[in-house]
């Protein structure tokens, strides 16, 4: 009797087992690509990775790009306008006439990236760390309120 108990609990574990679909993480991750003139626009790039990418005139506008990480990577005249980068990490980035308008940059990490000539109007940077170089040049500049948050980009800032 009791190694009937034992067979048929082993054998509804092995049955469990089977029946249960195996799920994989699956990362976006690019490392040394040419993405000149890509249209990432409206795409969901949750998580993705970007390292060492030419990504100049890319179109990221309205793309999810929430806990994305680019590092060493250009994106002169990229458009990231209405695109969701909160909680991501830009590493290294040159952001060069990059439209930025009404973008979120919540709790974003954009360390030792330069952010030059590029319209923020609107964008949403609480909490978001940045050279403080960086922030003074944005200060210098930043107009409008994010439609989607309704946060006051100079106030994102934490300008004086």
């Amino acid at each position: 009797m009791f190694f009937r108990h034992v067979w048929t609990f082993l054998l509804a574990l092995m049955l469990l087992g089977y029946s249960l679909p195996a799920q994989a993480a699956s990362t976006l991750s690019f490392n040394e690509e040419n993405f000149t003139g890509k249209d990432f626009s409206s795409q969901s790039l949750l998580s993705a990775e970007f390292s060492y990418c030419n990504l100049n005139m890319t179109d990221f506008s309205n793309a999810d790009l929430r806990g994305a990480v680019i590092s060493n990577s250009t994106m002169k005249q990229a458009n990231l306008h209405e695109a969701d980068f909160s909680y991501g990490i830009a590493y290294l980035v040159k952001f060069v006439d990059a439209d930025l308008t009404d973008a979120l940059f919540v709790e974003a990490n954009l360390l030792k990236s330069t952010l030059n000539n590029v319209d923020i109007t609107g964008a949403d940077f609480s909490y978001a760390i940045l050279e403080r170089t960086e922030q003074k040049k944005l200060c210098a500049k930043a107009t409008g309120v994010n439609s989607k948050t309704g946060v006051n980009t100079r106030e994102s800032l934490e300008c004086r």
